[in-house]
């Protein structure tokens, strides 16, 4: 069972370390081979670069991936995760370093040698075949019986729950359908690792929702590797079992879902994952907090810092949502900040509230709208009091 995933309808199971508490030991079933000094990773990047001319798409990468992990490459357009992605598919070459599929070095292995499939942005399938043969393509290239080739993708077509499309052609079926088809086709030689190039990006939202929780669960039903490159947050942490946070060609931030979103190691990757506040100030060193002055004639925010942080320069990073809002001055939190209501995002089911402090600083506030109501509880130009814990936010150094 891996952090960040269903177990069962409407279970979610994460493995969260708050903020300032040292990291307890994860049950013996959550899947996490990486914290597991002796597991072999199935891929592993060592000191791995990769020029094109004068420029550096992946600067000096080294990350190991393992078997049956769902991970996940998040970054910006042009921060070098393409480039991984088709280095392991064998379409592009490392300019130096090596890179190891199951204990072997794959640079010199052609990409139709390797135990390796990807699935392509556009699903590339072929549009005069029915669905039934667009399957069986790779099946019959490799000369499989007859009767071979025919269970495996009925197997695919009930895997990916299309069987009565069979005999259809892809303009027949819809996005969504075309989607299953050619991840289908990608799992149908059963490759130790499946590749997945913004798989979701051209359906709709509430499509692409449905179909993040069905991808879980073939790849959970499989056992394939799977990696996935994607530029949406949303979708990387729901889907993956890690996230690898990219930019300029350097990986950032590995770690778990949960970690990504609560405890960033950089302002980069706090701002890059969701909604939040990052506040600059400098910070000296109180025992195990720090206090950190933000802004003239504002209360000092008081953090307890997850890694010991030396006096200077810091940035403060809370979550919206780690933000309570009201009317009157908290009396059980030491952080209280009072401004004024300058913005609302209604969405349903919570309201986000920007909040302009005296010298100017916007902090947003998240509050669930458990209550139907034809008004929100505060308006604009509102004065309000923003409060929290001691440890919702993450003190990072500069």
């Amino acid at each position: 069972m891996r952090p960040g995933q269903f177990i069962g309808r409407g279970v979610f199971f994460v493995h969260h370390c708050p903020v300032g508490e040292k990291a307890k030991p994860m049950p013996q079933n959550v899947f996490a081979p990486w914290t597991d000094p002796q597991a072999k990773p199935l891929i592993r990047f060592e000191n791995v670069t990769k020029r094109f001319g004068d420029f550096t798409a992946v600067d000096d990468l080294s990350v190991d991936i393992y078997e049956r992990e769902f991970f996940a490459l998040l970054g910006p357009s042009g921060c070098g995760k393409t480039t991984m992605m088709r280095m392991l598919a064998g379409f592009e070459t490392p300019t130096s370093g090596t890179i190891m599929l199951d204990g072997k070095d794959i640079s010199p292995v052609p990409p139709n040698k390797r135990s390796v499939n990807m699935m392509f942005q556009s699903y590339a399938l072929f549009p005069h075949l029915t669905v039934y043969d667009n399957i069986a393509f790779g099946l019959k290239r490799d000369k499989l019986p007859a009767e071979q080739i025919d269970a495996r993708v009925k197997e695919m077509l009930r895997l990916v729950q299309i069987e009565r499309f069979a005999q259809r052609k892809p303009d027949q079926i819809s996005g969504g359908q075309r989607q299953r088809v050619a991840l289908a086709r990608s799992l149908a030689k059963a490759p130790k690792l499946l590749l997945l190039d913004e798989p979701l990006s051209a359906l709709d939202k509430k499509l692409r929702q449905d179909t993040q929780f069905e991808l879980m669960d073939i790849q959970e039903k499989t056992g394939t590797t799977f990696v996935i490159v994607t530029h949406d947050q949303e979708e990387a942490m729901t889907v993956a079992s890690r996230v690898a946070v990219m930019n300029f060609g350097k990986l950032i931030q590995v770690d778990t879902p949960t970690q990504i979103y609560e405890a960033p190691n950089s302002a980069y990757v706090a701002d890059f994952i969701g909604d939040v506040n990052i506040i600059e100030g400098n910070a000296t060193v109180d025992g195990e907090r720090v206090l950190i002055s933000w802004a003239e004639g504002q209360p000092d925010i008081i953090g307890t810092p997850a890694q010991p942080v030396a006096p200077g320069r810091v940035s403060f990073v809370i979550r919206p949502e780690k933000i309570a809002i009201s009317s009157e001055k908290p009396t059980d939190r030491r952080n209280a900040v009072h401004g004024k209501v300058l913005d609302i995002a209604y969405l349903g089911n919570m309201s986000t509230y920007h909040v302009e402090m005296p010298d100017g600083t916007v902090i947003k506030a998240t509050a669930a709208n458990q209550r139907r109501r034809d008004s929100l509880p505060y308006t604009w130009e509102d004065p309000v009091w923003l409060s929290w814990t001691d440890t919702a936010g993450v003190v990072l150094a500069e």
